[in-house]
């Protein structure tokens, strides 16, 4: 049986914190930033969790 490799894709687009939680960035923020408002485009710097199914689906793709 072969190995699995790590999807690099997927290692650059999310992190594993210290404590094992899965962050993400956010979609939206590179195109037409001047309709949105400073605060949205605010929060849009900060990463955000990942939770539920999604997070056992990325965890196994980086890990493997």
């Amino acid at each position: 049986m072969y190995k699995q490799k790590t999807r690099k894709t997927v290692m650059k687009r999310f992190k594993i914190t210290k404590t094992g939680k899965i962050m993400r960035g956010h979609h939206l923020s590179r195109h037409k930033r001047i309709t949105k408002s400073g605060s949205r485009r605010r929060r849009f710097k900060e990463p955000r969790q990942l939770t539920g199914k999604n997070a056992k689906i990325i965890r196994t793709l980086i890990t493997s």
